[in-house]
């Protein structure tokens, strides 16, 4: 069983930057982070498997960055140039297996509860 747990959330002025932290337990294959905006589906933001081997959404290439610290078992998301449109509830997520679908919730096994991101005009 892996346990997560986000924190790093806040409100920031459009063109901010911010860095969203999920300290973990356990082991896993693939790490993500997802959000969920009121009224829409949680949607894939960017996984991890090792620094060579990310994938992130076309609508945050060049702004967001997934990382990993291995030694303090922590996963980040770097986020920069936020725009009002990345406002949501973002959550970092594990699975344990190889996936085609690396930003579909349904391959994720394990989830944490969340930390609100508000970007203002």
């Amino acid at each position: 069983q892996v346990q997560l747990a986000e924190s790093g959330g806040g409100s920031v002025q459009a063109g901010g930057s911010l860095r969203l932290s999920c300290a973990y337990s356990g082991r896993s294959y693939r790490w993500a982070w997802f959000r969920q905006a009121p009224g829409k589906e949680r949607e894939g933001v960017a996984s991890f498997v090792s620094d060579l081997d990310t994938t992130y959404a076309d609508s945050v290439k060049g702004r967001f960055t997934i990382s990993k610290d291995f030694t303090q078992n922590i996963l980040y998301l770097q986020m920069n140039s936020l725009k009002p449109e990345d406002t949501a509830m973002y959550f970092c997520a594990t699975g344990s297996w190889y996936t085609m679908y690396a930003l579909t919730p349904e391959e994720y096994e394990y989830w944490g509860q969340g930390t609100q991101v508000t970007v203002t005009s």
